[in-house]
């Protein structure tokens, strides 16, 4: 079976001094993949003549497709178009239907005069098919070489992604006969990379050629996907389900869901489904745990809110924390995180709370509170179960893990884990 590759190549020297960072790629790869292209490699290149030549070059050598984002603008330093125009041996012209946009969205819509610079957006090489863009002024190119298919895309994530949903995805179904790609992704907890190995060495050494399984660790989480392609829809989506289930049954203590989303999105899932919500207070996350659940869609409909109590006298006078208890406990203790827990369920009035305290780094640590100790309570006002952890990362690792496992250990409660 023959697949179909492509390449990705970003162009902007403000990709290569992490000045932006490329979203654009792992975006276009995401979309190739649903419609059954195979990303094989991501380039990235500086706003230089040589350097995207060179680049065009060597990918034409193996792939079927090229997408190229950046650019594209105005300014002297975007190059990309006179660039292909050359390489495609081409001549700069106007295009009637670009010139109208540009001329409708600043008369229009941003409602500021035109200059020349503006205008020469509607310049393309008249060797490229045009790929409109509604949502800005700079239009797409389409071209083919040698059977080759090279297009080129604003750097604008909007844009870009407005052009591949609208005109570049449909024509590209259109230009190959491309076969369905298959994943299946769940997501374990509380266990390590290699023991998951271990434990599935069996199952992977009797996965079929067509079926590959990938470990995908990160923030004391791993996730598991199950990758396959085929012609056959039918086939290829049953032999992968029969091997997902079959995964499933060799991990189940660690399974924290078989979807591919993330933990948040899964505990929120979980609430909606039971109709229950749930709060945090949060005092060394600083709100990452509130920021982890709302980005998820939809999570007003179990998320009351959060009480961030970082400074000790919102503990006390907002979440009712007693002087007491951290006088003799400290800010960051069970009795506090405790009491952090009640305080919260009273004042938001949620069925669940998590509450966190703990010391972030790089500094404010002690011989008997470390850098990375953090205490954890989760549950209701009747029941909840408390735990310690003890990080060792930098400040903002610490932060992440310290969020994640509040969730767990609230998702563990919910379901009657251990």
């Amino acid at each position: 079976m023959t697949k179909t590759q492509a390449t990705i190549i970003t162009i902007g020297d403000e990709l290569l001094i992490g000045q932006v960072i490329d979203t654009n790629s792992a975006w276009i790869a995401q979309e190739l993949n649903k419609a059954g292209v195979a990303v094989r490699r991501r380039v990235a290149v500086a706003d230089d003549w040589i350097e995207i030549w060179n680049a065009l070059d060597a990918e034409l050598e193996n792939a079927d497709i090229i997408l190229i984002t950046g650019g594209l603008g105005p300014t002297a330093d975007d190059i990309t178009k006179p660039l292909l125009c050359k390489y495609f041996g081409g001549t700069l012209t106007v295009n009637d239907e670009a010139l109208a946009n540009v001329k409708y969205l600043f008369e229009v819509v941003f409602k500021r005069p035109l200059i020349p610079v503006n205008l020469k957006q509607a310049e393309v090489p008249d060797v490229c098919t045009v790929i409109q863009n509604k949502r800005g002024t700079a239009p797409g190119m389409w071209f083919n070489k040698n059977g080759k298919i090279i297009i080129s895309m604003p750097g604008v994530p909007h844009e870009m992604k407005g052009m591949m949903t609208s005109t570049i995805i449909p024509k590209l179904l259109e230009e190959f006969d491309l076969p369905v790609i298959v994943h299946r992704t769940l997501l374990t907890a509380g266990v390590g990379e290699s023991f998951l190995s271990e434990n599935l060495k069996e199952f992977e050494s009797n996965l079929s050629k067509d079926i590959k399984l990938a470990y995908l660790p990160s923030s004391g989480m791993v996730r598991l996907r199950l990758s396959s392609s085929g012609f056959d829809k039918i086939e290829t989506i049953k032999a992968i389900d029969h091997k997902f289930l079959e995964l499933q049954s060799i991990i189940t203590e660690y399974i924290v869901t078989v979807n591919d989303e993330p933990l948040a999105k899964a505990l929120g899932n979980l609430l909606a489904t039971d109709n229950k919500t749930m709060a945090t207070a949060e005092s060394c996350t600083g709100g990452h745990i509130a920021q982890l659940i709302t980005t998820n869609p939809g999570s007003s409909a179990y998320y009351k809110g959060s009480i961030i109590s970082y400074d000790n006298a919102v503990k006390e006078n907002i979440l009712k924390v007693s002087a007491q208890t951290l006088l003799e406990h400290g800010a960051v203790s069970e009795q506090t995180v405790k009491e952090m827990l009640a305080g919260v369920l009273k004042v938001v009035g949620a069925d669940y709370a998590l509450a966190v305290s703990g010391i972030m780094g790089p500094d404010g640590g002690s011989s008997d509170k470390p850098v990375g100790t953090v205490w954890i309570a989760a549950g209701t006002a009747d029941k909840y179960v408390t735990k310690q952890f003890n990080f060792r990362f930098d400040r903002a690792r610490n932060i992440e893990f310290t969020s994640l496992n509040a969730l767990n250990l609230l998702r563990k409660f919910i379901t009657g884990q251990p």
